[in-house]
């Protein structure tokens, strides 16, 4: 360990390392060979999508929960999650034969929640709460001292970013040339501690990106201020990423060891999400897609060198499906909606599909219903493009024939409402 740096150590990561053997699988790290040529790079992707439990969390759970004594363990654990960590702690519970109360905010994918209760079997009891993972951690804690039982946090504490550690450890077992720039999404930041602990000893050189969404930039406002903030509110679409405040000792490594730290719009998380399953068959959760759908902020600076992204997790919900679809046609600037006042007289629709759609332009949703005499009245219009161009076009016939609109993507109270 670096003097003065609260990193965890190489030998502490190692030991982790073989606690999870015939536990946590030794995931791949596979070249992608498009990526690479869209970048001009060499394009690694440490698939932990591919996890026994879909994603990193089962390293630090295990490596901490296996670590307490048997006796200490007869009451079982408590741990709150937004699903990831808390399948990583129903895995540990099944397998070490405990008990298991695991709290998840209410608005936890149903996925999610399935999977928890698969993993865990008879051994966990999944209690929701609240509406983000900050609530249903406000709820464990409680929980946990009223029942004396063993509580198991998501990212802050030092077993827990060994655990995660490993995942880095694997990266350079299995990858003889030097890394030169390794991007990993950051939640509450104990995969990114972990991981950067390890590569700022055996890895000095690489340059270590953290992504956040948008939405949730809880490290990146930290780091700006230099200490641990909570965030007033969040953006929860990137679930597995989403958090109000990082762990502190996850911020004190941070800090040393990041050499930056992005965020990426969830609706660019969302097109990544849709073009990973279209040209590589891969499917991904929100936070999984992070660090691919960084590498359009560094392309110029990676040409020519090797990348690893590593694929967080895959615990996504078919249910969440169209919402993806909808946030990335907003992102790419495809799909719009408008408050559209039409005349109340015969052929108003007519003239606008004629003179005021475009040859290519599709109306995908429209809701209008006449309630009075007046000589107006306004229609929900959403309208999808085939271009993005496209949308400058459709604005400037809408304003020669007179029709008066209210932009709905503009107004994020409306739209809001709306999506």
């Amino acid at each position: 360990m670096t003097k003065d740096l609260p990193l965890a150590t190489v030998s502490a990561i190692q030991k982790a390392s073989e606690r999870l053997k015939g536990v946590a699988l030794h995931t791949p790290l596979i070249k992608n060979q498009n990526l690479s040529d869209a970048y001009e790079c060499n394009v690694y992707l440490k698939r932990e999508d591919l996890q026994i439990v879909r994603s990193y969390k089962i390293r630090g759970a295990y490596n901490l929960i296996s670590s307490f004594s048997s006796n200490a363990l007869t009451k079982g654990v408590v741990c709150a999650s937004a699903g990831n960590h808390a399948q990583g702690v129903a895995f540990s519970c099944q397998k070490l034969k405990i008990r298991g109360a695991i709290f998840m905010p209410n608005t936890t994918p149903k996925q999610k929640i399935t999977q928890v209760k698969m993993f865990g079997k008879e051994y966990v009891e999944v209690i929701l709460t609240g509406d983000t993972f900050d609530d249903a951690y406000a709820e464990s804690i409680a929980y946990c001292k009223a029942n004396d039982m063993l509580f198991v946090p998501p990212f802050d504490h030092p077993l827990i970013i060994e655990g995660q550690g490993t995942v880095g450890l694997e990266i350079l077992e299995d990858l003889n040339e030097p890394i030169d720039y390794l991007f990993l999404a950051i939640g509450g930041g104990g995969l990114a501690a972990g991981i950067s602990s390890y590569f700022h000893e055996l890895s000095p050189k690489t340059r270590i990106i953290g992504v956040e969404p948008l939405g949730a930039p809880s490290m990146k406002k930290s780091l700006e201020e230099n200490k641990v903030i909570t965030l007033d509110s969040i953006d929860k679409f990137v679930d597995g990423a989403a958090v109000k405040r990082v762990g502190d000792l996850n911020f004190a490594i941070c800090k040393e060891t990041l050499s930056d730290v992005l965020l990426i719009p969830e609706g660019k998380v969302c097109s990544t999400i849709i073009k990973l399953y279209n040209e590589e068959a891969i499917v991904v959760e929100p936070a999984g897609a992070l660090s691919i759908a960084a590498l359009d902020d560094y392309k110029e600076k990676i040409k020519g060198k090797n990348i690893v992204c590593i694929v967080s997790g895959s615990n996504n919900d078919l249910g969440r499906t169209e919402e993806i679809k909808e946030r990335s046609l907003f992102f790419e600037g495809l799909k719009h909606y408008f408050i559209i006042t039409f005349p109340q007289r015969a052929g108003a629709l007519r003239q606008f599909l004629d003179e005021v759609l475009g040859p290519n332009d599709d109306i995908t949703h429209f809701q209008y219903t006449k309630k009075n005499s007046k000589e107006d009245g306004p229609a929900l219009v959403g309208i999808e493009l085939k271009h993005k161009d496209d949308y400058a076009k459709l604005m400037l016939r809408m304003k020669q024939h007179n029709f008066k609109y209210t932009e709905v993507n503009k107004d994020i109270n409306l739209f809001n409402f709306l999506i």
